[in-house]
């Protein structure tokens, strides 16, 4: 029996989730949190076999949470869910110890594909997703690697790109001031830049922003 853990902060994902595993004698749902800290709170006392992680949490980014969980939990499955069906958190997820990737207009089939999948020790991203992958190394060709940004990296982005400080982008998304000064250390590494103007040409050059 596979024991199932499922994080999404939205009740009719994690019903919807749990209706499509009703009645599949080969899993069973260990639990449903809605947050990150939930998550880490269940999982320091149980360990499932697969988690279906919501990459857009609250409390923080879904891919950090992957990685988090990854440093610690070696074993289990994780399998990523949104509804954004872009090719850096695709790659993003992947890079950080993701074994899947379903888009949450999935129907149970294939759901239930994924889980058979990574529990083999393939990785499973869905049609619609890996085609998106594609599309964007066609795209990037020989001009070089462009960085992956989490969906709230790319917010910052282009906050920063409409002038905004950072303690207006933090009123702005509800976040500290902490919080977005992190995000913008991340950004400066994953640019390999020292300030914002820097980070901002880059980010044009390769096509991140008009």
């Amino acid at each position: 029996m596979l024991r199932i853990l499922i994080i999404d902060d939205h009740p009719l994902v994690r019903d919807g989730l749990k209706i499509m595993l009703e009645g599949e004698g080969t899993v069973q749902i260990a639990g449903a949190c809605k947050t990150a800290e939930e998550a880490l709170a269940f999982l320091a006392q149980e360990e499932p076999d697969i988690i279906l992680l919501d990459i857009n949490l609250p409390d923080m980014d879904g891919l950090a949470l992957c990685e988090k969980i990854r440093e610690t939990y070696v074993r289990v499955k994780i399998i990523g869910l949104t509804s954004a069906n872009e090719a850096g958190i695709i790659t993003g997820l992947l890079q950080r110890g993701g074994n899947g990737y379903l888009l949450k207009n999935m129907e149970r089939d294939e759901l239930l594909k994924a889980i058979e999948k990574v529990m083999a020790g393939k990785v499973y991203v869905s049609q619609d997703a890996n085609e998106k992958v594609l599309e964007q190394f066609q795209q990037v060709g020989s001009t070089g690697e462009v960085p992956v940004l989490t969906r709230r990296e790319k917010e910052i982005l282009h906050l920063l790109a409409d002038g905004l400080k950072g303690p207006e982008i933090a009123e702005k998304l509800f976040l500290s001031t902490l919080t977005v000064e992190t995000h913008r250390k991340n950004l400066f590494k994953k640019f390999n830049v020292h300030n914002v103007q820097s980070l901002l040409k880059t980010a044009r050059e390769q096509k991140l922003l008009l």
